[in-house]
């Protein structure tokens, strides 16, 4: 499984912001988007979303700017990239939808650290909000595979989403951030090296 790039620069976002020197200041896209050198438009939409979805908070005007709306231990991994990654379709006959909340994780107090249990395959659908969709008249609409209706193919690529899924769920934006120093390093204090030796 690939994660689109909107969600690897949705981390990549929530990573810089959580890192910045001057946590107080409040941080532009531009400056996000000249860190990582990627586009400023397709980072406009995600900062965008991550703000409804309440990771960001936005202040508009002349000093206006974004900053992190909460913690970084109280930013889910895995409920984050539910939230934002547009599907999980394995294969062409293989569907999900991932049920979540509107409100924002800072809101609803998410705990990632509750131990992971080891439980049967409908007791893992219903934990993560999964529900596979295999239905017979789908299949022919999208010209599936023919085999779709027996095939139990699909119940391994389930079963592997939903480990991907509750590993994603075991840590918080915190936890990758552990070595701020050294991401300090190569998002702020190298960048401005550059500009001062060009």
């Amino acid at each position: 499984m690939r994660l689109t790039n909107y969600s690897d620069y949705a981390l990549r976002s929530l990573i810089y912001l959580a890192i910045k020197p001057e946590p107080h200041r409040l941080a532009n896209i531009s400056d996000i988007a000249d860190s990582y050198h990627i586009s400023k438009s397709h980072l406009t939409k995600i900062i965008h979303q991550l703000g409804q979805l309440g990771y960001i908070d936005s202040v508009r005007g002349k000093n206006g700017g974004i900053r992190l709306a909460c913690a970084p231990k109280d930013i889910n991994l895995g409920v984050l990239i539910k939230k934002i990654e547009p599907d999980f379709n394995l294969v062409e006959c293989f569907s999900t939808d991932l049920l979540v909340t509107p409100k924002s994780e800072c809101e609803s107090g998410v705990n990632a650290n509750s131990p992971v249990n080891s439980v049967d395959d409908k007791a893992v659908a219903k934990d993560l909000s999964l529900k596979l969709i295999d239905e017979e008249a789908s299949m022919r609409v999208r010209s599936g595979c023919v085999i779709s209706p027996v095939c139990q193919l699909k119940q391994v690529f389930f079963e592997a989403l939903t480990a991907f899924i509750k590993v994603l769920e075991r840590y918080t934006l915190a936890d990758i951030i552990s070595n701020e120093s050294e991401l300090a390093e190569l998002l702020f204090y190298r960048n401005s090296l550059s500009h001062v030796v060009k």
